[in-house]
């Protein structure tokens, strides 16, 4: 089984690069003037690889629904373009400055710090124009799925997240309420996106809640594994900074209650997404790959 849900992670990641490339030759450009110094930004970012498990997760809630991972290929390449786009901004100076992603330089120090901003900016256009070109989709479904995004990213998501996430700088200790609102906003909520977008592509509208439910406590897990392996792990293995979180002076789950603690919490919250992947007929892949993600070392 193992094998069988390997074969398909890698399907669906295959999948969804083929469909980026695509976009690539269409909306790429192809001028020598300083505008293709943006578009050169943006797909650097954007085939630098990672997990691509957003997308994964649109294509697999789209199958489990009743509908074919094709269909969502759509929703899955725009969830990874605002994942792209929000990555982007975050290494900025003026956020997180690191000066890593997904093992290269970030794109604000391949490229100018100007571009990489208005490299984020065009990803997430680029995100809502594919949707509302796909002639495949429903104008119903279109709408919807914008709305998802629009509301992943907004002022009670990844932006009002990363608000947050400005003043944790040292100066005052966050409550555990605090912090897990801010993974909520930060990681859950695009997570959330990918999932009930999954569904929506399949009409299974009345599944959404459910993959929705599942996706916050998959988003939290996520998150404070990932405070785990900026103090456990390196920056070889994690393709990026490490310790950055203590050198900035961040208050995180892990910094807080200890390595062993956030391990057993991420556990707990990981059993609670899997109380809701068993409302999903067909549903062993789902299980297999939230496992991979809270053992991962990367």
């Amino acid at each position: 089984m193992t094998d069988e849900n390997k074969q398909r992670l890698d399907s669906y990641i295959e999948a969804v690069n083929r469909r980026i490339d695509i976009y690539k030759n269409s909306y790429g450009g192809n001028s020598s003037d300083h505008q293709y110094e943006v578009t050169q930004a943006m797909w650097y970012s954007l085939e630098a690889g990672g997990k691509r498990i957003r997308p994964v997760l649109a294509e697999e809630f789209c199958r489990v629904c009743g509908g074919s991972s094709e269909q969502a290929l759509t929703a899955a390449a725009a969830v990874e373009m605002i994942h792209t786009f929000s990555l982007i901004h975050d290494d900025l100076p003026c956020m997180d400055n690191d000066d890593y992603r997904r093992g290269r330089p970030s794109c604000h120090k391949a490229f100018r710090e100007d571009t990489a901003l208005l490299a984020g900016d065009a990803l997430e256009n680029l995100a809502y124009r594919i949707i509302a070109d796909d002639d495949k989709l429903s104008a119903e479904k279109k709408v919807m799925l914008i709305r998802e995004l629009t509301e992943a990213v907004g002022i009670h998501g990844m932006i009002g997240g990363q608000v947050i996430d400005m003043y944790n700088d040292g100066t005052e200790v966050f409550s555990d309420e605090k912090l897990l609102k801010m993974y909520m906003m930060k990681t859950s909520a695009l997570l959330r996106a990918a999932c009930r977008m999954g569904c929506i592509c399949a009409g299974a509208y009345d599944r959404a809640d459910d993959a929705g439910n599942y996706a916050d406590r998959l988003g939290l897990a996520f998150q404070i594994i990932d405070d785990i392996l900026d103090i456990t792990s390196s920056e070889e293995v994690l393709g990026k900074t490490c310790g950055s979180d203590a050198a900035s002076g961040k208050c995180t789950y892990a910094a807080v209650h200890g390595v062993k603690a956030s391990e057993e919490y991420a556990a707990v919250l990981t059993d609670e997404a899997m109380t809701y992947l068993e409302r999903f007929e067909d549903n062993k892949f789902l299980i297999w790959l939230t496992e991979q993600l809270l053992h991962r070392k990367s």
